[in-house]
């Protein structure tokens, strides 16, 4: 078909259509901006005020009888002004905090890798497991046409009388049970359809469009370029690290945290309330240097210490922990490869020892010195010899995949 997908269109079709990455990608959006308002503390800070009080009663003076009344402030009192306000020293506050808002952000970029790669395998399970089926029908298929004709030669015996109807019957009943299976694997596919499909976020497609071979492409495998390989590329030591590094980032900026803050300011702007004329707009202007020491918390900062250091010791763990989870991945997907290629190379040797023993069951059948349960074995046989030569190939398929995953490379 025209719109058939291959492997790659495949994967590219699965990852294009998840909101799962569109989410991510919307997390690290928000983890840039806060790197960004980390990175603002180191700018000043600049603030546009306006005010009006109204004051009543307020003080009013009159030294003799005589004497106008004097009054010390007005009672409507205005006042706009612009404040700039720049942090000079904070020894490594405002550094810690865009590092810690950094690597989160890295944290989240990676969680998209992994999705991604968690996705693409997915769609090659899927995949795969479509074409397994497919051909696994072909072979059903392939098996229920030789006993419908081994059939008529069984009815045209029992015409002849040189077979019976008992025959016919047994040939029926396998006939019947080749079907059942077929009908079985008919179902399976179906059913992983309905999965590519909510893959594809497409829930309408009743047959997804798929297209390719099964095919055996065996390949070397090299246990300890590979186990290298795992520890360098697996995203998930990315992300283990990711962990650690933000756990010692978070240590450094609850230790800055209780350090001395200095910094200065200014403003300027207009107010009335002088005297003598109280009412006037006059500029005024104000400079201030302050330097803030933190003395007593009520432990707080130690206590935080101690539960950041509880942290860093746990992400330690987890990396260690993940490094050998690789490790166990990188060998059980050799051993499945290796098994995968054993299998493969015992179903061809039993398809050739099935098709042998097909072809002499029915020489034997034909001559009347085998039975036509000999025939009907063999034919059994040789359609179990090619189910299993098709499962090597898949399994040997899916373990290469699983083989890629282990160590981390890319495949979309």
């Amino acid at each position: 078909m025209a719109d058939s997908l291959s492997l790659s269109g495949t994967i590219q079709a699965v990852l294009d259509a998840n909101p799962a990455i569109t989410s991510l990608e919307e997390e690290v959006n928000a983890a840039t901006s806060r790197v960004t308002q980390s990175r603002g503390g180191f700018l000043p800070q600049v603030t546009g005020t306006a005010t009006y009080t109204r004051i009543d009663p307020v003080v009013k003076l009159q030294l003799t009888p005589d004497a106008p009344v004097f009054q010390l402030a007005p009672n409507n009192n205005y006042d706009a002004h612009i404040t700039l306000q720049y942090g000079l020293l904070d020894f490594g506050k405002k550094e810690a905090t865009t590092n810690l808002a950094e690597s989160r952000r890295l944290t989240a970029t990676d969680n998209i890798v992994v999705t991604r790669r968690d996705l693409a395998y997915s769609a090659v399970q899927a995949y795969y497991n479509i074409l397994f089926v497919r051909e696994s029908i072909k072979v059903q298929d392939e098996q229920i046409a030789s006993l419908l004709q081994h059939q008529r030669e069984m009815e045209k015996r029992v015409q002849g009388g040189v077979s019976t109807k008992f025959d016919v019957t047994t040939t029926q009943v396998r006939i019947t049970q080749a079907q059942n299976t077929k009908i079985d694997l008919e179902n399976q596919l179906r059913n992983q359809q309905v999965q590519l499909a909510r893959l594809l976020h497409k829930p309408e497609y009743l047959n997804v469009p798929v297209r390719g071979a099964l095919t055996y492409q065996p390949q070397p495998v090299d246990l300890n370029s590979a186990l290298a390989q795992a520890i360098d590329k697996r995203p998930e030591v990315k992300l283990a690290r990711d962990a650690e590094n933000t756990a010692n980032l978070n240590l450094k900026v609850i230790e800055r945290a209780n350090t001395p803050t200095l910094g200065i300011g200014a403003q300027l702007g207009g107010k009335n309330g002088y005297l003598p004329n109280l009412d006037k707009i006059r500029p005024n202007s104000v400079g201030v240097v302050q330097l803030s020491v933190p003395i007593y918390d009520g432990n707080k900062n130690k206590n935080q210490r101690v539960e950041a250091l509880a942290n860093i010791r746990g992400t330690q763990a987890r990396t260690q922990d993940t490094q050998e989870q690789i490790r166990s991945d990188v060998r059980q997907a050799a051993n499945n490869i290796q098994s995968s290629t054993s299998r493969y190379d015992n179903s061809l040797v039993q398809i050739a020892q099935a098709t042998d023993a097909l072809t002499r069951a029915k020489a034997r059948y034909r001559y009347d010195v085998g039975t036509n349960l000999d025939v009907l074995d063999a034919e059994t046989s040789l359609a179990q010899a090619r189910l299993a030569r098709l499962q090597a190939i898949y399994n040997y398929t899916l373990g290469q995949y699983q083989l890629k995953r282990a160590v981390g490379e890319q495949i979309w």
